[in-house]
């Protein structure tokens, strides 16, 4: 038996214990309480993300410190929308068939209220950092608000992994499959092209990404809906009639009907669920990372930012894709093709060889600013395990190792290690969202409270939550703007560069850096 045989087997057990029976109920079950908690405010509240959205321009970015909250959801976005937008939903269409997109939407709703829930958390336990930006995510409110650094450390090192390395991985594969069918173009050389333009990115730091991601990510998914857009329109007779059949394929029906063997609905839920969390990420507790770096008044407000992530990467994107590919008349169960470039055919069938190209196109850009969102994400959480600059120069060269062993490896192997380490980041935020929901409840109240009494751009204050006040680091959420330069010390920082040095403002937990 080869090394990758063995890999791919025992990867495979691990995935299907965790997938199967232990995330889909931890997933679903948070998605479900904190819906009922927060009173469907993915529905009720969404109309006001997409005012929050334009209006809070983030306030000590307008004052020059700190990162706005559109750049802080346009990075956040970044990583959400990627390949796994366009390849994913083809691998979900080619695994467990139409029905998993069904799964994939109902992943996205419930996720909505995590992503909420996560990115305030965020936003309340964030620190300051030393170039006048803000580090946050599930490691640092595991860490201040559960008291638990070591727990922290395994969140960290698990995205780390997760996003720094594999799923970058899983972003050059797609690139190089798009090109290699698209244009013959050799893998070796696809990862050495996304090296050279990505290095220039992530060694420039959380600010360029922020920069370039405002202005890249828009134009992409814009872009990208347009021309699903224009499919949707050319077919519009037939759109009732797939919608049916998503529908229907989702319950098993469709498999009962036609007789078709190996769609099990467990597998159609799993497919479907799995795809939908990599997409999204609602509750693995990736964009909350970069839900943290914004400077803004009120935590809240990048809680309902980033819960418009959710809707926008796949009640639209993701939605688009399965469209694109089920009104084409390309996909066909059990047929080997998937991926990219099942995609890609599908696309060429409604507009025309064209299509494949600008689709080639499509991924790669989605996955050069995926890379950039993921690194994004797992920078704070290397630098919350250690603060060396030779430490962060050599996890960023790993990031481009990845990306070109991604370039070269098989889909099945990667996508397979994807899935573990999604689903162990995944369980460990989930436990500690729900342990903490608490806060983001008592700040979505507060924030309510203000709305009622007339206040359009509330202000966020530490001590209008019981018990809060004792957690947070001195100047942190004291009501004006959070601000870097607010916080006398940060936690993070006197963790790190100030070993020994105890703050009376800072419990003697958080200087515990072993």
């Amino acid at each position: 038996m080869s090394v990758e045989v063995f890999l791919a087997s025992a990867i495979g057990h691990l995935n299907g214990v965790l997938w199967n029976y232990m995330l889909i109920a931890l997933l679903l079950g948070a998605g479900a309480w904190f819906t009922w908690r927060f009173a469907g405010i993915q529905l009720r509240a969404l109309p006001l993300s997409v005012q929050t959205l334009f209006r809070d321009d983030g306030e000590g970015k307008r004052k020059g410190d700190g990162i706005s909250s559109f750049q802080a959801f346009a990075t956040g976005l970044a990583s959400r929308v990627g390949t796994g937008n366009i390849v994913g939903v083809a691998v979900a269409l080619s695994a467990g068939g139409p029905g998993a997109i069904f799964w994939m939407w109902l992943t996205a709703l419930l996720g909505m209220a995590l992503a909420f829930v996560e990115a305030t958390l965020a936003q309340i336990f964030k620190v300051s950092h030393h170039d006048n930006t803000f580090r946050g995510g599930p490691a640092y409110y595991i860490w201040v608000g559960l008291r638990s650094r070591r727990l922290g450390m395994v969140f960290a090192a698990s995205l780390i992994l997760a996003f720094g390395l594999v799923f970058n991985a899983v972003q050059a594969n797609s690139v190089a499959d798009a090109l290699h069918a698209s244009f013959g173009t050799d893998r070796v050389v696809t990862g050495a092209l996304l090296i050279v333009l990505i290095a220039p990115v992530i060694f420039g730091g959380i600010r360029r990404i922020a920069r370039i991601a405002q202005f890249l990510v828009p134009v992409m998914a814009f872009g990208y809906l347009a021309l699903a857009g224009y499919v949707l329109l050319a077919h519009l007779s037939s759109f009732p009639a797939v919608i049916a059949l998503i529908v229907r394929s989702a319950f098993g029906l469709e498999q009962a009907v036609g007789g078709v063997a190996g769609y099990a609905i467990s597998q159609i839920v799993a497919v479907g669920i799995k795809r939908g969390l990599f997409s999204n990420e609602a509750g693995m507790g990736s964009a909350p990372n970069a839900a943290a770096t914004a400077t803004t008044r009120h935590p809240v407000t990048q809680g309902l930012i980033q819960m418009l992530g959710v809707f926008v990467d796949t009640i639209l994107i993701c939605s688009a894709t399965a469209l694109i590919i089920l009104l084409s008349g390309e996909y066909q169960p059990g047929a080997p093709v998937e991926g990219a470039v099942l995609t890609q055919r599908a696309m060429s069938s409604h507009v025309g060889d064209w299509g494949a190209t600008f689709l080639t196109c499509a991924i790669f850009m989605l996955a050069f600013s995926s890379i950039m969102g993921n690194y994004a994400c797992a920078e704070g959480n290397v630098m919350f395990i250690t603060r060396r600059k030779d430490v962060l120069v050599g996890f960023r060269c790993a990031v481009l190792g990845m990306v070109m062993f991604g370039s070269v490896a098989k889909l099945p192997l990667i996508w397979s290690m994807a899935d573990l380490s999604m689903g162990l980041m995944a369980t460990i935020n989930l436990l500690a969202v729900l342990a903490l929901g608490k806060y983001a409840r008592a700040a979505w109240l507060d924030y309510c409270a203000q709305r009622n009494a007339g206040i359009a751009q509330p202000v966020f204050n530490r001590h209008t939550i019981t018990g809060l006040d004792a957690l947070l680091p001195e100047g942190a959420w004291s009501g004006d703007a959070y601000r870097p330069s607010t916080v006398r010390q940060s936690i993070g920082a006197q963790s790190v560069s100030a070993k020994g040095v105890r703050s009376r403002s800072v419990p003697a937990w958080a200087t515990d850096s072993k």
